[in-house]
């Protein structure tokens, strides 16, 4: 599990996540990657929650992997080289679904269970997108477009609890404590869809200023690892330093906040 954490303004979009990695063996380490910039140079970044790996491999380092593939100095892909002038951001989380599930998760049994959220402007365009691809065990449905270039607000994955009650006024169980306390499914579920929008916690203008949605997504990342550290029932799946990238049209992409003095910053 973890927390990712995306704000998308008319300025660009920042992307913001937790260092927990949990593996198949039940391992959980702190020190992750989560966050990359591919293709490498331009104004794009993925991000990732759920499995570590594929077989013996990281999802930092398959990432990175696919991003020397996207330059092809060597013309070993051709087919998969990115034209800086032409490249969409559909065409990109497309690439990442063939190659991430595709290539690598189907040889190895196809039983990661894995989401990758991707983020950017394509090529000449005003404004940003964001993107998913889930691979799901033996599936793995197309990429969908979460935020088109005219939609703005935030977005988190992984672990939900904290900011489902922060944003909307209600746990991610609501559903199941209220048919326990006698609603049926369906009027549960009636009633959650009429709460929410009287209890959502607008956070965001979306004429804030960039600095002001790094702010905001740290804080939303701080608060879920600090829900999930002193939550007494719940596994420490979320947790360790915080990376925060912003990508912008005219700056790009940017590292804000990342473990550059043991890893290195791309």
């Amino acid at each position: 599990m973890t927390v990712l954490v995306s704000v998308k303004i008319n300025d660009g979009v920042v992307m913001a996540a937790d260092s927990a990695s949990s593996f198949a063996s039940g391992m959980i380490y702190n020190n992750s990657r989560k966050i990359v910039n591919v293709p490498e140079g331009l104004p794009v970044g993925a991000m990732v929650t759920g499995a570590g790996g594929i077989g013996n491999e990281s999802i930092e380092t398959l990432l990175k992997d696919l991003r020397q593939r996207f330059a092809d100095e060597g013309c070993s892909y051709p087919d998969w080289k990115i034209d800086p002038d032409s490249y969409t951001i559909e065409g990109i989380a497309l690439k990442i679904r063939e190659f991430l599930f595709e290539e690598k998760s189907v040889p190895h049994g196809a039983s990661t269970w894995t989401k990758l959220r991707v983020c950017g402007y394509s090529a000449g365009r005003p404004l940003a997108e964001v993107w998913e691809v889930s691979l799901m065990g033996g599936t793995c449905p197309p990429a969908v477009c979460i935020q088109s270039e005219q939609q703005f607000g935030l977005r988190w994955d992984g672990e939900y609890e904290a900011l489902d009650r922060l944003v909307f006024g209600l746990g991610t169980r609501f559903n199941e404590m209220a048919v326990k306390h006698g609603l049926a499914a369906d009027q549960a579920a009636e009633l959650r869809e009429k709460l929410v929008p009287d209890l959502y916690e607008l956070l965001f203008v979306e004429a804030m200023p960039i600095q002001d949605a790094i702010d905001l997504a740290r804080y939303l990342a701080e608060t879920t690892i600090g829900f999930i550290r002193f939550s007494v029932p719940r596994p420490k799946t979320v947790g360790g330093p915080i990376e925060i990238a912003s990508i912008t049209k005219h700056e790009g992409f940017r590292w804000v906040q990342c473990r550059s003095a043991r890893w290195d910053s791309t």
